[in-house]
C-alpha cells in the first residue's frame, strides 16, 4: 500500500531528503537543473509543510508537495522565482498575509507511478484539507503547463495581475510557468461537489483509508497527519 502523509519539515530531515532527491530527478529528466523551490532552505522553516507519498513496501518516497505558509521572515517560493521579472508579485502577496495565505509548491511525481492512478490530485486535496488548519484563506501556485489544469481542476485561477496575463518563461527561456492563485482555500467554491467532499473528508481525520476511482483507477491510499 502507499501511504499519503503529512508532516512540518522541521521534524523529518530524513523524509525532507528524500523529497528533494525526488524532486531533483524528476526536474532533471525534463532537462531543469535548477528551480528556486528545488533548494533544501526549506527544511529549516517551521511553516513549511510536506505531503509524500510513500510506499510501504520500501519506504521510497514517489512523489511529493509542499505547503509553505508566507511569514515576514520567508518569502514565498513564486515571489523568489519572479520576482525578478514582476516586482508586483511581493506587494500582491503581502496583502493577503494577515488574512493568512501560502502556496503549494514542488509538486512532483515518480515516473514509477504512472498508470496506478496515485497522481498529484491526491497531494493536492491533502494540501487543501490542511489549509484550515494551517490558518490559510487564501493559496498561490506557479505551475508548468501540464499541471494548470490541476490548478483549475483545484480550484485556481490565473493571476492576470503579473507578468504576461499570468504566464513567465520559467525556470528557463523554453518552459512556461503560470501563476495562479486559489482565492477561497477554505470553502473551496470553483470545484465540483465530489471534489470538496473528498476533501472535507480528510480535514475531518488525521488518519483515513481514501478509496477513490480516479479517472478510471481505483486508488487506495493510507492517510496519515502528524500535523497538530
Amino acid at each position: 500500500m502507499f501511504k499519503l502523509i503529512a508532516f512540518k519539515a522541521v521534524d523529518d530531515r530524513e523524509r525532507c531528503l528524500k523529497f528533494v532527491e525526488g524532486h531533483r530527478q524528476v526536474l532533471e529528466s525534463i532537462g531543469v537543473k535548477k528551480v528556486t523551490s528545488a533548494n533544501d532552505k526549506w527544511m529549516e522553516n517551521p511553516d513549511v509543510i510536506v505531503v509524500i507519498v510513500e510506499s510501504d513496501e520500501d519506504g521510497l518516497i514517489y512523489g511529493g508537495a509542499r505547503i509553505h505558509k508566507a511569514n515576514a521572515e520567508h518569502p514565498l517560493p513564486i515571489v523568489e522565482a519572479i520576482e525578478d521579472l514582476d516586482k508586483s508579485i511581493r506587494d500582491i502577496i503581502n496583502k493577503d498575509i494577515d488574512a493568512g495565505t501560502g502556496e503549494i509548491c514542488g509538486l512532483w511525481n515518480s515516473r514509477k507511478i504512472t498508470g496506478m492512478g496515485i497522481g498529484a490530485i491526491f497531494m493536492s486535496k491533502a494540501c487543501l484539507a490542511l489549509a484550515p488548519k494551517l490558518g490559510l484563506t487564501s493559496m498561490y501556485a506557479l505551475l508548468a503547463p501540464m499541471t494548470v489544469k490541476l490548478g483549475y481542476e483545484t480550484g485556481y485561477e490565473i493571476l492576470t495581475q503579473v507578468g504576461n496575463n499570468g504566464t513567465f518563461y520559467y525556470p528557463k527561456l523554453d518552459l512556461i510557468a503560470t501563476a495562479m492563485k486559489l482565492h477561497d482555500a477554505v470553502g473551496l467554491p470553483l470545484v465540483t461537489p465530489e471534489f470538496r467532499e473528498s476533501v472535507q473528508k480528510i480535514r475531518e481525520n488525521d488518519h483515513l483509508i481514501i478509496e477513490e476511482n480516479y479517472r478510471g483507477r481505483s486508488v487506495i491510499l493510507e492517510y496519515t497527519s502528524y500535523i497538530i
